[in-house]
Formats: structure tokens, sequence, C-alpha cells
């Protein structure tokens, strides 16, 4: 459900799940590709000790 709301509030986020529902996957499949790219994102931020920046490019 977090993911959800990130979506709609996001612009990476939203642009990813957008793009993917256009190339034809299910819904809840983009869901779950968007969680595991924040999670990526946010293990890396602890990694290299930086703080969240809404304009972050999501690929």
């Amino acid at each position: 459900m977090a993911m959800v709301s990130t979506m709609h509030l996001s612009p990476a986020f939203k642009g990813a799940f957008q793009r993917l529902l256009a190339a034809g996957k299910p819904k809840k499949t983009t869901i779950i590709d968007c969680i595991r790219k924040m999670i990526i994102k946010l293990n890396s931020m602890v990694r290299d000790g930086v703080m969240w920046d809404p304009e972050m490019n999501i690929n």
C-alpha cells in the first residue's frame, strides 16, 4: 500500500509505473517492480550516506 501512494505522489515512480503499464505489464507486476526499485534506491542511499531527493531518477 505504501508504494501505491508513492506512485501517486512521486513523479519518478509514477513515470516508471506508467512506462511499465504502457509496455503491457500487468498492474500487480508493475507495483512489485516499483517496490524493488525503491528498495534498491534506499539501500544505495544508506550505503552512500545521502538524503532522499524527490527529483531522483528511477531507471
